[in-house]
């Protein structure tokens, strides 16, 4: 029986999404006869996780479906008997290190997703599916639209075997033997980056700041293009039927609350663990696009929305900071994802898998680019806060009274992810021999 793992990472309150999710985990084992790993990873405060238990204990049973909810201190258990039996933990400086890139004190979205992936390692899963807290589902006729059911229908799948039964397929020459790695569809509702107000308020100011997303030598008129489309997904479009493209897909067309990746593609490479920084969870989405790996693009949109906490002063400032942490991400990843794509399918092996240490080469590289582009980055950032004023004027003050250490750390991010990167192979290997026991 196929086993799949289908993960909600969360540190907020989101009782509705664990209970929505545990119905799209029974319709996994129902309609496709999968074994469901129902993975709830929760960094919630104690008030919050204790609801979130009263929610999982509220769910009732069904039949192909197992539950697992794990706060912080039973993952961290998880991840030491990992590192145990890896070997990694023989020195116990680089186990430490290997423990904070993993499970850091500060919110790091690549960071929970890759414990999702080493937890269905261990639960023997072949696939791993994540949504998000802030996401929901759209109904039609009263049912709720599931993306699992394109992400199972598709993933892992010889591309050629599955090629007619797509909506329209456009496959590299010569790639039809490989398997489908990452199947995934887009959103509807508000933008995926809380950045609607500034573009409302000041087009020349977000334009600044969006523009610092995309890499560099594109011509103004697609420039244009690829700003005014930026974080806006699917727009507002509502689920009509499927349609679906079988061909390696832009990491524009996806977002990571609806996303399946095989477990060929995350057993070798993790994502970088980057703190308190939005959007660098999308690098597998880069890496397997520019590897010309084949993927299923679907229209099952999740529905994304902004939390209340998100409104408050505090969560406001600190998505900010965020979102200004991602645009100096960009200028390393950017050189990253200019060699993958130079690359193209010479980045897999003769089984059509990534070499990972080719990878972690061109990640280890990044890490020497010239400051001055950094640089430039933060002044435009900080120059982009202070002109849109109000409260993110208290926004670019942060980020002034950071500078140095903001500087610092979009640097030692790709130096942590080549660090990662360098052990994570052995990880992998290790929780495959833990067993599900393991996972309380």
């Amino acid at each position: 029986m196929r086993r799949v793992c289908l993960t909600l990472p969360t540190h907020r309150a989101c009782t509705g999404t664990i209970t929505a999710i545990a119905d799209e985990a029974a319709y996994g084992a129902r309609e496709f006869g999968s074994e469901i790993h129902l993975l709830i990873l929760d960094s919630s405060p104690a008030p919050v996780l204790s609801e979130h238990r009263k929610a999982v204990a509220a769910l009732p049973a069904s039949p192909g479906v197992t539950v697992h909810h794990l706060d912080e201190d039973e993952q961290r258990a998880f991840l030491r008997e990992v590192l145990d039996r890896s070997g990694e933990a023989s020195a116990s400086a680089s186990a430490d290190r290997l423990l904070e890139l993993m499970l850091p004190s500060r919110v790091s979205y690549g960071a929970c997703t890759n414990r999702a992936f080493l937890i269905a390692q261990a639960l023997g899963c072949t696939s791993v599916h994540r949504r998000d807290s802030d996401s929901r589902y759209q109904y039609v006729d009263g049912e709720p639209v599931f993306p699992l059911h394109q992400e199972l229908t598709y993933l892992g799948q010889r591309a050629e075997d599955v090629r007619n039964s797509a909506t329209r397929s456009k496959l590299p020459p010569g790639s039809g033997e490989r398997r489908v790695a990452v199947a995934g569809g887009s959103f509807v509702g508000e933008m995926s980056v809380d950045v609607a107000e500034i573009r409302d308020q000041d087009p020349g100011t977000y334009d600044d700041l969006v523009g610092l997303s995309l890499p560099g030598g594109y011509p103004e008129i697609w420039r244009r293009h690829l700003i005014d489309a930026s974080f806006r997904g699917a727009g507002a479009g509502t689920f009509d039927g499927d349609r679906t493209a079988l061909a390696p897909i832009s990491p524009t067309q996806v977002d990571m609350c609806n996303v399946g990746f095989d477990h060929e593609v995350y057993s070798r490479v993790p994502l970088p663990p980057a703190r308190d920084t939005i959007g660098t969870d999308y690098f597998l989405l880069h890496l397997v696009h520019n590897a010309r790996l084949p993927g299923l693009q679907h229209n099952r949109h999740i529905v994304n929305f902004h939390t209340q906490e998100r409104r408050t002063d505090t969560g406001f400032l600190a998505y900010q900071v965020r979102f200004a942490k991602f645009l100096l991400a960009t200028a390393y990843l950017n050189t990253v994802y200019a060699r993958t794509t130079a690359a193209g399918d010479t980045l897999l092996d003769d089984e059509g898998h990534i070499r990972a240490s080719v990878v972690a080469g061109f990640v280890r590289d990044s890490i020497d680019l010239d400051r001055t582009e950094v640089v430039r980055r933060l002044d435009v950032i900080d120059g982009a806060y202070r002109r849109l004023g109000g409260r993110y004027t208290r926004v670019a003050d942060t980020i002034a009274e950071r500078r140095p250490r903001l500087l610092d750390e979009a640097r030692d991010d790709m130096a942590d992810f080549a660090h990662l990167m360098d052990h994570w192979e052995a990880l992998t290997r290790a929780s495959a021999g833990t067993g599900p026991a393991v996972i309380r």
